[in-house]
Formats: C-alpha cells, structure tokens, sequence
C-alpha cells in the first residue's frame, strides 16, 4: 500500500514538471486566465464601459448648444455630440446639468466624465484640462442694442459694461479688450440686462445670437463686430494619463463624423450653417 501511493505521487509530480516544461502547450494542462485589473487601477476609459454610463455636463440653457425643447426634453448640438460619444463607445449616456462655474471643477472632482458645453480651447485650460481635437469653430460676436452705433471695434469696450458667465472665454475675450464683466448665470439673464440697457454689450456666439433672433425676431439687438479670430470649441476631460484613452477615443468619435459628414449634418441642423471648418 504504501509502495502504491510512493507511485502516484511520483506521477502526478512528473505529470506537472511535464506541463511546466510544454508552458501549457499539452492539451492535459490548463493555464489560469490573467486577472482583471482592479477598479481602482482601470483608467476611465475602463471603468465607464464596466458601469455602462458616461457622465457628460453641460448647462442646458444655452440654444442652440444645449436647451430644453418645448416638451421639456434636453437637446441641442452638443447632446447630439454627446449621444453620439456614447454610441461609440458602446455604453449610455447620462447628461448632468449645472451653471457653467461648476461644470469644469466637477471634472476636477470626478463628478463628471466630460463636459460638452461649446468649451472653447485657451492656453489658460489647456494648463489645467485636457481637451478633444476641435470639432466646431466659433465665431464671437459683440452684440449691443438696434441703435447704438459707438462700438465699432474691440477697442470701444474700454470702460463699457458686459454681461457673461464668469471664467468664460465671452467673458475673458471682453476683460482683455478693458471690458467691466457683470457675471449672470444664464444666456436669458445676458439678454434681459442687455435689452434693460443695464449693460452696453455682450459677447457670445454668432450661433447663440441666431438662434436667439429666431425665437425673438422683435428684439432689438444686433452684431456690432466680430472678435478677429474664430474660437476653437473642444470636450473637455479631466488632466492627466487615467483620461488618456478617453480621450482618444472621443478624438476617433470626432474624426469618423467628420469624415461622413455627419458632423457638419448636425451643425447645420442646429445652428442653420456650417461651422465645423476653420474660415
């Protein structure tokens, strides 16, 4: 009996140096299947497609980027934007609306995947956000009342009162041109102070102010100028390497709708021209 077990233990030894030295090759040995990574060591890219959701924000009052329709349901360019991401990368997109201060530091906190907002790319962001490659470009408009005639040039801001959301590009652009910016919180509170007269002019895109004038053809508003130079409008993320093949996975988003044309479709839906080229 004990000669009997000496043997099979000397088998089953020699059968598993045997499936070592074939490195599982030998159909009688099985390898064990490579641990998935812990959650905590997954970049984002990662963890979004095992929830299942991307978290995008925006603030859901400004026409025709992101609004509410007459229904009530959220729509607008960069929802469309935003749903199509989402597609991509096969997972549901879940829209998280707030005021525009608190929409870049939510991605600073993790509260939010990325922000699609009409976010225009500064030097001053890209130190502090990581952003897609540009998928539109906008024009700045400086918007004053029917039958003011003395702003004709960035220099006539100087010492005149404005109205953005503060941190802003509208707003950054009009505080370089010597602008004294009164912060709102919303597109409907830039428009009241204008139309009230408490303010002499804003700065917005010429999209916001077309689609504006189409809801409101009475208003007595009009573009005294544009800024010399088209903004250049990108998806934010959050900075460093855990965002980084997020990132390039919006970028490939961004590249194969521009490449079917279905970017400058949605444009022209939304904003009634194209402006996913530089002029």
């Amino acid at each position: 009996m004990q000669i009997r077990k000496r043997t099979l233990l000397k088998s089953a030894l020699v059968a598993a140096l045997a499936c070592t030295a074939a490195a599982g090759v030998l159909t009688g040995c099985s390898r064990q299947a490579p641990e998935e990574k812990p959650a905590a060591q997954q970049d984002l890219l990662a963890r979004i497609k095992a929830r299942g959701t991307i978290t995008i924000a925006m603030e859901g009052t400004w026409s025709p980027w992101t609004y509410h329709d007459k229904d009530g349901r959220l729509t607008g360019f960069d929802v469309a934007i935003g749903e199509r991401i989402a597609r991509a990368l096969g997972v549901k997109a879940e829209f998280i609306e707030g005021k525009w201060d608190g929409l870049l530091a939510g991605l600073d906190a993790g509260r939010y995947d990325l922000m699609i907002n009409g976010v225009g790319i500064t030097p001053e962001r890209e130190r502090a956000y990581d952003f897609s490659e540009p998928y539109v470009y906008d024009r700045v408009a400086v918007i004053v009342r029917g039958g003011r005639t003395d702003i004709t040039r960035m220099e006539d801001l100087k010492g005149r009162h404005t109205a953005n959301t503060i941190s802003s590009t509208y707003a950054e652009t009009a505080e370089k041109a010597g602008a004294r910016v009164t912060g709102v919180d919303d597109l409907n509170q830039t428009f009241e102070l204008l139309l009230s007269g408490r303010i002499d002019a804003t700065l917005n895109s010429e999209v916001t102010y077309a689609d504006y004038k189409r809801a409101h053809p009475d208003a007595d508003i009009k573009i005294a100028l544009f800024t010399p130079e088209a903004g250049e409008i990108g998806v934010a993320l959050k900075k460093g390497a855990d965002t980084a093949s997020l990132r390039a996975a919006v970028n490939e988003t961004i590249s194969g709708l521009r490449a079917s044309g279905e970017l400058s479709e949605l444009s022209r839906r939304f904003f009634g021209l194209d402006i996913t080229t530089k002029k």
